[in-house]
């Protein structure tokens, strides 16, 4: 029996216009109709460095479209004990990204008995989606601490890479990123480095409908990581004003039709297997 291993495969230097075709047969198939459109993703994220290490808060709402897809959505991934990651656009992406990350990131902690550093996670993304040209809808804010400092990183879906004091990203950056921009200063303790990302959250999913519900908050210290899921919760609830329970009966069958299954008997043996 072949085995069949999935081989990832560096794909050929230079532009690529595979997608061309594909939207021209699109096109073709939709003549007189109306194109597919792309689905927009919504979501805000937001990090700053504090005076003892990073902060890291995201929104809960994942969108497909115009649906509401995911109320409690995970956005702030684990990548090492030291580091972790949000992520904004699509959310296959962005989970298998970090996912592969984390995995290489533990083997590296398992051969060498010690935390990976910063840069080290920062290296690795950066290949990888420089290697996808962008095919992979990743925008990231990777934060950490390791032996040389607190660290905030952003990785596009290019590969491109900054270092930043504070950042926000996602459908609902520009809000966030006015409230970090206006309040934020180097050194800020513990507490008010939490509020000010609560505060870019939340600007965030008050103006973009792609973000929403709760605010999550993640704390990188040396002496650990707080993950707060959720540090607040949404302040707009629905209450059903009744109770959506029907009768057996309440909805009419139009028509019932029965069809009888044909079935072949089949003997069934088991054997014990040999483990001597």
């Amino acid at each position: 029996m072949a085995l069949v291993s999935n081989i990832l495969q560096t794909p050929a230097s230079g532009f690529n216009f595979d997608n061309v075709a594909r939207n021209s047969v699109l096109e073709g198939l939709h003549e007189g109709k109306q194109t597919p459109k792309p689905l927009k993703t919504g979501t805000t994220i937001a990090g700053l460095l504090f005076k003892d290490g990073v902060v890291l808060g995201a929104d809960t709402r994942a969108t497909s479209g115009e649906v509401v897809a995911d109320k409690m959505c995970t956005k702030i991934h684990y990548i090492a004990p030291n580091i972790y990651c949000c992520g904004a656009g699509t959310a296959a992406d962005t989970e298998k990204t970090t996912d592969l990350l984390s995995s290489n990131l533990t083997i590296f902690t398992l051969n060498s008995g010690r935390n990976p550093r910063v840069i080290m996670a920062v290296n690795i993304l950066q290949d990888m989606l420089y290697r996808y040209r962008g095919q992979i809808g990743a925008s990231l804010i990777l934060g950490g601490v390791d032996c040389t400092g607190n660290h905030l990183y952003t990785v596009g879906p290019y590969g491109s890479v900054d270092e930043v004091p504070y950042l926000s990203m996602g459908s609902g950056d520009l809000a966030a990123l006015g409230i970090l921009e206006d309040r934020f200063k180097p050194d800020l303790e513990l507490e008010e480095a939490k509020e000010l990302v609560r505060d870019a959250i939340h600007a965030g999913i008050m103006s973009d409908l792609g973000s929403g519900n709760n605010i999550d908050i993640c704390v990188i210290t040396r002496q650990g990581v707080d993950y707060i899921r959720p540090y607040q919760e949404s302040e707009y609830r629905d209450k059903r004003k009744m109770k959506y329970k029907y009768h057996p009966g309440t909805t009419p069958v139009l028509t019932e039709k029965i069809v009888p299954l044909k079935l072949d008997v089949v003997e069934e043996t088991v054997q014990c297997m040999d483990t001597a």
